[in-house]
């Protein structure tokens, strides 16, 4: 499952099966895609609706040092989480834009076809398979 999806989306996506001699990225895949990036970002929305609201209920102020000071842990957490979805929401809108540009599954890096099956696990992916693990051997060369 993708790491970013929601698991109650991802249940509900049937994978594309390509038909015999169909070209890549034809107007049915990318409907496909469409549809999984706009359910994930009303999933998303809505965990970010929940979280609001549950940190607004939970917005207690305790006497206690160590209650408040977990309680600051928590929405810290909490807080860090959203951003993540906020930048996620974001990456999504980008792609649903390369979808509408007739640009989507092609690798940024080199221009070729991303595939299906990758696009299936991250539908927000932008490299291909093998500049991603270029991408992520050079981070981790950096951070050395």
């Amino acid at each position: 499952m993708p790491q970013n999806m929601p698991q109650e989306l991802y249940k509900q996506v049937i994978p594309y099966k390509p038909k015999k001699g169909e070209d890549y990225m034809s107007p049915e895949q990318l409907v496909h895609f469409r549809k999984i990036l706009e359910g994930m970002k009303i999933e998303l929305g809505k965990d970010i609706d929940r979280a609001v609201h549950t940190m607004q209920d939970e917005a207690t102020v305790f006497a206690d040092p160590n209650d408040r000071a977990s309680q600051e842990s928590d929405m810290t957490l909490e807080l860090r989480n959203r951003d993540r979805e906020r930048k996620l929401i974001k990456k999504i809108d980008e792609i649903i834009a390369k979808i509408d540009a007739d640009d989507y599954g092609y690798c940024e890096s080199c221009g070729i076809e991303i595939g299906l099956k990758r696009l299936e696990a991250r539908p927000t992916a932008t490299l291909c398979i093998d500049c991603k693990t270029l991408d992520e051997i050079r981070e981790r060369q950096m951070a050395k």
